[in-house]
């Protein structure tokens, strides 16, 4: 194996957060209980964007070349007595995680944040990655979305909508959170987010935005008052009027789940549309309300993205904990939303060692034949995989992963008429 592949060298932390390479050792990510060294051929340069990240209270897991086994190392090699760290990537948007940093829990672990934490090694002078790209679109690419710029946009609209309290909220998602959506609508650009809803009747175990009775703590705060249908309508004519193939989005993480503010959502649809034709009206959702759902289509709600960690009642419930409603109504409202010719994506949450298991690719594919969906947005979990892996093994039988690139190629070669992505596209290109 090492004759034939060239292996990315592991990076590891001090305890100050100085990242730096061992020799000798190739970098390993994991799937569930498989251990994979990182290789050339299967990583990519780190794509522009992305963060490193230290993860606490844990040993990392590294690939000894010259004994060809992987090894747990509690201290730095280079200076013995000195604790060491793993390091995992947060990768950019359009990317999604094959593979996430290997490593051990120590006995005092507790859950790590909200992210991501792909794989990561150095080789050639660069950090390398273990991702598969979905989507080329720039439309969250960070070297877009100059801080001067942003400003000078968020100026702009305070002269244009000086009362609009929807358009005060993204501006602190812009600028206090770094929420790319909201810069593009000051930037005038792609997507514009419509956080409406205080309230969701899911309790995900990744909740970004409240997390009860929980040692995990959110990533951001969860809007706290319910725009008018005014405001959200101002808001969203606005972005359309001046962006070409523009998109509107209801269903943010600084939200709950939009179905439950129907009652603001409804009129300010019905408002946009006695405006203009122009535009694409999206709803990110958990789908949990079928009937209200069909009210919205028919008042001009163009497409719908619902977000799916797994196609399997019982490995979905164990992760969104569902509340007055069941996985039954997430499958009616896809069924209505394709009778009504509507555009439907799903927004599949990736966890290699689970998304990637035959289980999980059988179901998938069996789903996407019953339901012809015309999208999957590949996205990455954002939660603790070793304790998300244990969540799911106690839901369902997982077999061994057979890798993200399997599963993605699978998916393509059963379905081409199937788009696959990151991003909601305008309707011109439905």
């Amino acid at each position: 194996m090492q004759k034939r592949k060239k292996f990315v060298t592991a990076v590891v932390s001090d305890k100050a957060g100085e990242i730096f390479d061992l020799d000798g050792y190739a970098a390993v990510g994991m799937a569930g209980s498989s251990l994979v060294p990182l290789t050339l051929d299967e990583t990519m340069n780190m794509p522009f964007g992305g963060e490193l990240m230290l993860i606490p209270d844990r040993k990392p897991l590294l690939y000894n070349i010259k004994n060809h086994r992987i090894e747990s190392l509690l201290e730095n090699p280079y200076s013995p007595g000195e604790p060491i760290f793993p390091v995992a990537a947060f990768n950019s948007p359009g990317y999604v995680v094959s593979l996430v940093s290997a490593y051990k829990e120590k006995k005092a672990a507790g859950f790590l944040p909200l992210f991501s934490y792909g794989a990561v090694g150095w080789c050639n002078g660069k950090f390398r990655t273990a991702v598969i790209r979905v989507d080329r679109e720039r439309r969250q690419d960070l070297r877009l979305m100059k801080v001067e710029d942003v400003v000078s946009g968020i100026r702009k609209i305070q002269k244009e909508m000086p009362e609009n309290r929807l358009a005060k909220h993204l501006e602190k998602c812009a600028m206090e959170y770094g929420c790319p959506a909201a810069k593009n609508f000051f930037l005038g650009r792609y997507e514009a987010p419509l956080p409406t809803s205080q309230h969701c009747n899911a309790h995900c175990l990744g909740c970004l935005s409240l997390q009860k009775d929980s040692e995990i703590p959110h990533s951001q705060d969860r809007i706290d008052f319910k725009p008018s249908s005014k405001e959200i309508a101002e808001v969203a004519l606005y972005h359309i009027h001046r962006v070409k193939r523009s998109v509107v989005s209801f269903g943010q993480g600084c939200e709950g789940d939009p179905l439950l503010a129907a009652d603001v959502i409804e009129p300010a649809i019905k408002e946009i549309r006695s405006k203009t034709r122009q535009g694409t009206i999206n709803m990110n959702t958990n789908g949990s309300k079928p009937k209200t759902l069909k009210r919205l289509f028919a008042e001009g709600l163009d497409s719908i993205r619902i977000s799916l960690n797994s196609v399997r009642k019982s490995c979905y419930d164990a992760y969104f904990r569902p509340s007055g409603y069941t996985f039954v109504d997430v499958i009616k409202s896809i069924e209505i939303a394709l009778k009504k010719k509507k555009y439907v994506s799903i927004n599949y949450l990736n966890c290699p060692g689970f998304t990637d298991t035959p289980e999980e690719m059988e179901a998938l594919i069996n789903f996407t034949n019953q339901n012809p969906i015309n999208m999957i947005q590949w996205r990455n979990l954002n939660f603790d995989p070793l304790r998300y892996w244990k969540v799911m093994s106690a839901a369902a039988e997982l077999g061994t992963p057979v890798g993200m690139h399997r599963v993605i190629r699978q998916v393509k070669e059963s379905f081409p008429a199937v788009k696959h992505g990151y991003f909601n596209p305008p309707k011109e290109i439905f």
